[in-house]
């Protein structure tokens, strides 16, 4: 049997390199990704600007970065960064919210159907109901009756001029009746002392009662921050004993 020389081992061919089975995975993920759904703009929430403003943290300002609808709900993290959407938490935050809406979740007032310029009225109205606890009479409601809050064309809750044209531009020329027949329930919204129209961002119409605005403001569904106590959760059992040690050195 020939013996092979050390040398020779140099010159032996090299394997071949197969890639591994975690990088083919990956590989075949990309290739197959579900393609992102763009959720249609409501009538709160038309474009771009405003939900940047609903969501808060300062996001909008970067509105003139996100170049159309569609582009909101397709761009990635990292095209967003060299758009210069900044910070890394700021691109977090709007790609959470971002799933959020393409998910048909939304804050109040995402789902209303009649808005005006960025506002929504509110009514308090009576709708028949089989609850057995609205079967008698009481005050404020009929028997058989629930007071709900809905959803109604603006009128009474626009600024004067658009309140005046609304007005105008309907069948009836009083200002307050309106059609509630058919009308959405509005949800994240509570009725107190029987008139009054309660819940995040929402506003009495003065004059009226029972009537209220829901306007798009900045930061109506914003998600507050948390702020760290004692230094955070890494930091807390560091900063506490540092503290306890300077309160007895100061105790002596």
């Amino acid at each position: 049997m020939a013996l092979i020389r050390p040398s020779a081992l140099l010159h032996w061919p090299s394997p071949l390199h197969t890639p591994s089975p975690n990088t083919t995975t990956r590989a075949l993920h990309r290739l197959h990704a579900p393609t992102l759904r763009t959720p249609r703009p409501t009538p709160f929430v038309p474009d771009v600007p405003t939900f940047l403003t609903l969501i808060g943290r300062n996001l909008a300002s970067h509105a003139s970065k996100i170049p159309s609808w569609e582009a909101l709900f397709t761009l990635s993290s990292l095209q967003l960064r060299e758009a210069g959407v900044e910070p890394a938490r700021a691109r977090r935050y709007l790609l959470w919210w971002r799933e959020r809406f393409r998910n048909g979740i939304t804050g109040i007032g995402g789902e209303l159907g009649e808005v005006r310029d960025g506002v929504a009225e509110l009514r308090i109205v009576e709708v028949e109901s089989r609850r057995k606890g609205d079967r008698q009479a009481m005050l404020g409601k009929g028997a058989g009756m629930r007071r709900v809050v809905v959803n109604v064309p603006a009128t009474v809750a626009l600024p004067v001029d658009l309140s005046k044209a609304a007005v105008e531009e309907g069948e009836k020329g009083e200002v307050g009746r309106v059609e509630v027949e058919g009308a959405q329930i509005v949800s994240g919204v509570r009725i107190l002392a029987a008139n009054a129209i309660a819940g995040t961002g929402v506003e009495a119409v003065k004059g009226h009662q029972g009537v209220a605005r829901l306007r798009v403001q900045s930061g109506l569904w914003e998600e507050r921050r948390g702020h760290k106590v004692d230094g955070g959760e890494r930091r807390k059992e560091e900063v506490r004993y540092k503290r306890r040690a300077q309160e007895r050195k100061m105790a002596r």
